[in-house]
């Protein structure tokens, strides 16, 4: 969607819940609002499906790919709250079961601010691998080529694959042991409104796990059934899957600490349209997952697969390097060489870009979150 489709879409929900005279109709105007938000999000993610599976510009879980997710979860987000929020009395949020559904969503928004601490980490060591990639690359294309440079491409590549093969287990993502949340527990309303979170650059625990954090994320979130699934607890439990689906997908492609049983089950009603689009890429991403998991790997981002694949064969060739190479083994080396600084150029672009996406969705977060607490407070019945 574009930002003028977004707009369009707010300025729908602001007219007609300032339309007091046409209360009558007002339930089936919010259906029709909720219909047109559930079609734009099945557009939205039968895109991201729809993928190529190898067109290393766009291909699924690439870098550019992930940017993509991101930017539909922040204009979810947007409408979601709006549908929630937009010109609404504030005792409506604070009725059952929204009594009940927003606090648990608020429980479900702290634990992605964490998950997206843990997953600007993983990005660092994204990072890192491109550097040692990029070191091996200048090595392989030097001219004259010599035993000199193929010690030095060596080197670079073997630490390259010891960093990406990385036991989620043994913390490797990142090296502090100290506990550091993104964000404390609401601690009085002085510290909340003056701003008073945690820095998206703070560090996890050693024992913090991702697949922890996803697992307890899925407690309770269930699809509203009846009455329900045409009226507010609809909004709720679409901004609290797209939440968890989110950070699940970040964990997945990104390296993160702990993600042992990360294929864990999420409660997605396949029978609703808009998530058939959401399942699937679930499905996709749940298969490729169990293929790896067993060999311990960084993720399942598409630019370090190809860096795991191409550096595996460089290592091969720098073990059996003797000066003068075999010109057609020289030949097919120069186009991996070539493959593997495109991999890493693309990299350059994107991960600064990804960096400030998680930012981004970090504080939006915060926002999300404040802004539902003064809500609830607003509705709150005066004792």
């Amino acid at each position: 969607m574009t930002g003028t489709d977004q707009s369009s879409f707010l300025g729908r929900i602001s007219i007609r819940r300032n339309q007091v005279n046409a209360m009558e109709g007002y339930h089936e105007q919010e259906i029709e609002d909720l219909e047109l938000f559930q079609r734009q999000l099945s557009d939205r993610f039968t895109e991201l499906l729809s993928a190529p599976d190898d067109a290393p510009t766009e291909a699924f879980l690439s870098i550019s790919w992930i940017r993509k997710l991101l930017d539909v979860f922040l204009c979810c987000e947007t409408e979601c709250k709006a549908i929630l929020l937009m010109e609404r009395d504030a005792a409506q949020i604070s009725k059952p079961p929204l009594d009940r559904l927003i606090p648990e969503l608020l429980e479900r928004v702290v634990k992605a601010m964490d998950i997206c601490n843990a997953v600007t980490n993983g990005v660092e060591l994204v990072r890192h691998c491109q550097k040692l990639a990029e070191i091996a690359v200048s090595a392989l294309e030097q001219k004259p080529f010599g035993e000199g440079q193929a010690r030095r491409a060596k080197k670079a590549l073997v630490s390259l694959m010891s960093a990406m093969h990385v036991d989620d287990k043994e913390s490797s993502v990142q090296k502090t042991a100290e506990r550091s949340w993104s964000f404390g527990r609401r601690s009085g309303n002085k510290d909340r409104h003056h701003g008073h979170y945690r820095s998206l650059s703070w560090q996890v625990a050693k024992h913090w796990s991702a697949s922890k954090q996803i697992h307890a994320m899925t407690m309770n979130l269930a699809a509203p059934r009846g009455p329900e699934a045409s009226c507010l607890p609809a909004p709720v439990y679409i901004l609290s899957l797209i939440i968890v689906f989110v950070m699940w997908v970040l964990i997945a492609a990104i390296p993160c600490q702990e993600r042992s049983g990360l294929t864990t089950h999420l409660p997605i009603n396949k029978h609703v349209n808009w998530t058939h689009s959401l399942a699937g890429i679930h499905d996709k991403i749940g298969e490729e997952w169990k293929k790896k998991e067993k060999k311990g790997m960084a993720g399942l981002l598409y630019e370090m697969q190809k860096m795991e694949k191409l550096g595996q064969s460089l290592i091969e060739f720098t073990d059996s390097y003797q000066f003068p190479g075999e010109k057609e083994k020289s030949d097919e080396v120069a186009a991996q060489v070539a493959e593997l600084a495109e991999v890493c150029r693309r990299m350059d672009e994107g991960l600064v870009p990804l960096q400030m996406l998680i930012r981004e969705a970090f504080h939006r977060l915060v926002r999300n979150r404040t802004e539902f607490l003064d809500v609830l407070e607003q509705g709150a019945p005066v004792v």
